[in-house]
């Protein structure tokens, strides 16, 4: 099934950026055909609404590139920041990255509204394709950038993104939201910490 919603993804990529550059009224409408097909396609192997997954893509024009989600990962006395999402469970801070941000500043960004961290941002532990490494099967192809922050201060207030924010040791973590950070995650960038400035960049 997961080939499938991958071949779905492929076909609406490709319908898109036929629809972007071509100037043949024929192949819009073939180009058209093929993004409902795809639309139809993901509604069944997704398991969402076909209003959900127009949705999704609607606002979705010219050639179809993968998003940009920043993670900040913090530690203090040994442990991990986390923040507590809307549903309970957990995660590292953050998100997709804005067109005006950079990889630092989407990173620090997201610290301070989801978390109320103001930090340094040290390096870039690792770049993972989403859809390998987190639970369920996103639409979009997403790539991860997990960033090491240094830690200064923060003064957290419950926001419409996150209930609340605390740190924990490995060995002690709560239920995670997986689709966003996993606990084998978790465990890379802790090595990263402990290897210091001989950790080599992880990338898929």
């Amino acid at each position: 099934m997961t080939q499938w919603l991958e071949w779905a993804k492929e076909l609406q990529a490709l319908a898109q950026t036929g629809l972007f550059y071509t100037r043949d009224v024929y192949d819009q409408e073939r180009f058209e055909r093929i993004r409902q097909i795809a639309v139809e396609m993901m509604s069944e192997l997704a398991e969402l609404s076909l209003p959900e997954v127009i949705e999704r893509f609607s606002n979705e024009v010219g050639y179809q590139t993968p998003k940009i989600d920043t993670r900040g990962v913090v530690w203090h006395h040994n442990k991990v920041l986390l923040v507590q999402e809307r549903d309970g469970l957990w995660s590292l801070p953050g998100g997709w990255m804005d067109i005006t941000e950079t990889i630092r500043s989407n990173t620090l960004k997201e610290l301070h509204e989801e978390a109320g961290v103001t930090a340094t941002a040290e390096r870039i532990i690792m770049v993972q394709d989403r859809n390998r490494h987190n639970a369920g099967t996103s639409l979009f192809t997403i790539v991860k950038f997990f960033v090491e922050c240094e830690y200064h201060s923060h003064s957290f207030k419950a926001n419409s993104e996150t209930l609340a924010v605390d740190f924990f040791s490995l060995d002690d973590l709560p239920p995670l939201c997986e689709e966003k950070t996993t606990a084998k995650q978790l465990a890379l960038c802790w090595q990263a910490r402990q290897a210091g400035d001989d950790w080599q960049v992880l990338f898929d």
